[in-house]
């Protein structure tokens, strides 16, 4: 029988550990059945599972990895494992993977407490847990308004109930002011493509059609009934068309003003910016106006817009638009078109928005995700965000800050 034993190095890290190990470990022609290793403030944690063959034997073996421990000041373990217990474990790696996405300000031990408490309520494994955003300064660095934690799991099993664990996920994250997100660990997971995003109060801060009602003298008309669409309360298409009729008469110079004041949703450039350098393909889906898709088309440097137009006789606006209104079903129809038309599968496309009119394509998208969404589209939508800008979309994708920071010294920035 071979012996097949796990050996757990730990101590001060320091270069050449690993290789000192392993260079012993060659010695006895072992063959290595898995590794692990994680760094964590200058300290090592090393875990090798090593099949020691017949012809070798292995208390020699063990004895010079004790020596070697000694004199690099790190502790070593040796536990052998029992061959039916391995086989156990190599049955095991059919099971389906899951990466939960913890995201917040500042990540606390309660709130690490009670996700992972979630996690054993479901008879789930932790393979590991790694951190995605960066170090950060005790003191002085950045405010907490500008603070990003992110902490990512990797879960192997079969949850015993699915929907009673993304609801008690949601609960905590909403006790505990923080986002968590639970997906598939897919090759599809690691390779979206395409990501398209609902336009006001998504990309942008404001709501435009709001802000144009001001500037006409009718904001609070226009105001109620956006709320009551974007509740879910409303026919879009028919409170839609309401509200364009209220801005008739209105200036077309109103347009650029309101232009000039549109401020970009915090992490938006930066998300952008850093999908662009992956190579990601971007989309504005919106049932506001092409007037200000296309200024951020130009801006951002999206590739595909698609949005209303603004009816505009003789300088002024006419309280019409013009074609078909762009609502929750066209978008998913125009997410679905744009996807064939890149070559690229629904799985690989991730659609972000905050009103119900962007359910049907948050619905059909491999990656939906509801962002500083309304209460109904967030409990519907299956992952959201609300605790971050934008840019915490990287992180579902498991894009780490580092690899954010490499691509803008390359000269990515927009």
């Amino acid at each position: 029988m071979r012996d097949i034993i796990l050996i757990q190095v730990s101590g001060g890290d320091r270069p050449g550990l690993t290789a000192a190990f392993t260079r012993i470990l060659a010695q006895y022609n072992l063959n290595i059945l898995d590794i692990g290793q994680a760094v964590i403030h200058d300290t090592l944690s090393l875990g090798m599972l090593v099949e020691v063959p017949p012809t070798a034997e292995s208390s020699p073996m063990l004895k010079d990895l004790l020596f070697e421990a000694h004199k690099l000041k790190v502790s070593v373990r040796f536990l052998p494992i029992d061959h039916d217990r391995y086989e156990d474990w190599v049955a095991g790696q059919g099971k389906d993977r899951y990466i939960i996405t913890m995201l917040a300000r500042k990540i606390t031990a309660g709130q690490l407490g009670d996700v992972t408490a979630v996690v054993a309520d479901n008879a789930l494994n932790i393979d590991s847990i790694n951190r995605l955003s960066g170090r950060v300064h005790l003191e002085g660095e950045a405010s907490d308004d500008d603070a990003r934690a992110c902490i990512e799991i990797s879960v192997r099993g079969k949850p015993n109930n699915p929907e009673a664990m993304r609801a008690a996920f949601l609960q905590i994250a909403n006790q505990r002011n923080m986002d968590i997100a639970f997906q598939k660990d897919s090759a599809f997971r690691r390779n979206r493509r395409l990501v398209v995003f609902d336009m006001d109060s998504t990309l942008i801060e404001s709501e435009v059609i709001d802000e144009l009602a001001r500037e006409a003298g009718v904001g609070e008309q226009v105001a109620a009934i956006t709320e009551r669409a974007m509740r879910g309360e409303l026919d879009f298409d028919q409170s839609f068309r309401e509200r364009v009729a209220l801005l008739k008469g209105l200036d077309a110079n109103a347009l650029q003003q309101v232009q000039q004041r549109i401020r970009l949703t915090e992490g938006a450039e930066r998300l952008i910016g850093t999908l662009k350098a992956l190579g990601y393909r971007t989309a504005i889906l919106s049932g506001g106006f092409t007037w200000f898709g296309e200024y951020l088309q130009q801006k951002l440097g999206i590739d595909h817009v698609h949005a209303n137009q603004l009816e505009i006789e003789n300088g002024r606006v006419t309280g019409r638009v013009v074609g078909s209104i762009v609502n929750g079903q066209r978008k998913a129809e125009l997410l679905q078109e744009i996807a064939r038309r890149e070559g690229i599968s629904l799985e690989q496309v991730i659609a972000v928005g905050d009103g119900a009119n962007d359910l049907p394509m948050l619905g059909i998208a491999g990656l939906g995700i509801a962002f500083r969404a309304k209460p109904m589209v967030k409990e519907t939508a299956e992952q959201s965000i609300s605790t971050l800008g934008l840019d915490g979309i990287l992180y579902l994708i498991g894009v780490r800050d580092r690899d954010q920071a490499e691509l803008l010294a390359a000269g990515y920035r927009r």
